[in-house]
């Protein structure tokens, strides 16, 4: 058996055609493959725009820039989840708050959040950065009606989640990343992802003014725009010249901003595996739907992801009772998993801002047993079974 991944990105012949095809083309960046590529992805998961950038950190970053985050203000997020969901809260001066998380979900425990909110004055904290940790959405109709009664904006960080979705209170499917309670979305196109660029991510919006202010702050803060130009005709001409329009090559930086831009290639490689994601997103479920099947009566699994609706399985996580033992047993089996997340308040950086071992107890406790198995489309019935065959070995070993 080959050595079989955690994760593993699925690269096709029309794949590598369009990025060739780029290469072929007049632009390499700030073409025309970028707008089409925001379009797509608008659709696909419902929203009204979208903006591309270089990463999903970037996409973070500029969504807590756009919402006016200051020096000093606070934001809550989930410990569970990768740093950069609480980096960007720090990019900009704020102050981090974690809640704990529900122990079955492994997301955001709400009840926990409304108990922290409520310990503070309205107006102590300015938003929330919730993750849709593993590609299960949180509801996020309820968060909102908690964070309209607070006044807080809402960040969803789906990197997780594209394809994903929650059922709302009247029975409808709301998408991930839509836009309908989230005042921003943001993803990422990893290689591990659901879509693959190298590196790059999304931010989806339904917020026109937002929607403008991230296109700003992508690009250096400067606008080729002549209608949105602040400086006067005969200013951007740079003589004493009189004009009535501005010259062809003038541009102007309104803002500080950033160079967050993906490139024309990358862009056109997230169109082609855009174009598959729903039948890969298939593939995930039915993975994740014979993982459970085979575990769910298996004494040695404390709990697993289970199978839920509207779940996009980035990842398939169980907790055990020996994570160190089975993560060495399946490491000698070339089954290479990997563990999501170690809780970020008890990493280095937060315990110097004064977090401590006990403050979260659901998230440590969890990121005790949990182990993430092998998961994305091109995992073979034979990998599958050879994966479950070996998990089961082991646990029988231990009883």
């Amino acid at each position: 058996m080959k050595p079989i991944n955690y994760g593993k990105q699925d690269i096709n012949i029309d794949d590598i055609n369009s990025v060739i095809k780029v290469l072929k083309s007049d632009y390499l960046t700030q073409g025309p493959i970028i707008p089409e590529f925001e379009k797509d992805f608008a659709k696909y998961v419902g929203a009204k725009y979208a903006v591309a950038v270089s990463n999903g950190t970037a996409a973070l970053h500029l969504c807590a820039l756009s919402l006016g985050l200051k020096t000093d203000e606070n934001v809550i997020t989930s410990p569970i989840t990768f740093v950069a969901s609480a980096n960007c809260i720090k990019y900009c001066g704020g102050n981090v708050t974690f809640c704990d998380i529900d122990k079955k979900s492994y997301l955001m425990d709400l009840n926990e959040l409304e108990k922290i909110l409520k310990k503070k004055n309205k107006g102590f904290y300015k938003g929330i950065v919730i993750v849709n940790f593993s590609g299960l959405v949180n509801d996020l109709e309820k968060l909102r009606n908690i964070a309209d009664n607070y006044g807080l904006w809402i960040i969803e960080d789906a990197c997780h989640s594209p394809g994903g979705y929650f059922i709302d209170s009247s029975g409808k499917k709301q998408n991930s990343g839509n836009g309908n309670f989230a005042d921003l979305s943001i993803f990422s196109f990893h290689p591990v992802k659901h879509i693959a660029t190298g590196e790059g991510g999304m931010i989806t919006t339904n917020n026109k003014k937002l929607y403008k202010k991230l296109k700003l702050l992508r690009s250096h803060g400067i606008t080729k725009n002549d209608n949105d130009f602040i400086n006067k005709t005969d200013e951007s001409l740079g003589s004493n010249l009189k004009i009535n329009s501005y010259p062809k090559w003038y541009m102007e930086m309104q803002t500080l901003g950033y160079n967050y831009r993906l490139t024309d290639f990358q862009a056109a490689l997230g169109i082609s595996q855009l174009k598959r994601a729903n039948k890969s997103l298939l593939l995930r479920r039915r993975i994740a739907k014979k993982y459970f099947n085979s575990f769910k009566n298996n004494d040695f699994i404390i709990n697993q992801s289970n199978y839920f609706e509207g779940h996009a399985y980035h990842l398939y996580v169980i907790q055990v009772k020996d994570r160190y033992g089975l993560y060495n047993f399946l490491r000698s089996k070339k089954i290479f998993t990997q563990i999501h997340y170690f809780p970020c308040h008890l990493m280095p950086f937060y315990k110097k801002l004064g977090h401590k071992t006990g403050d979260y107890p659901e998230s440590e406790k969890y990121y005790s047993n949990c182990i993430s198995l092998p998961m994305y489309p091109t995992l073979s019935n034979k990998e599958q079974n050879y994966i479950i065959d070996n998990i089961n070995s082991y646990t029988n070993d231990c009883k």
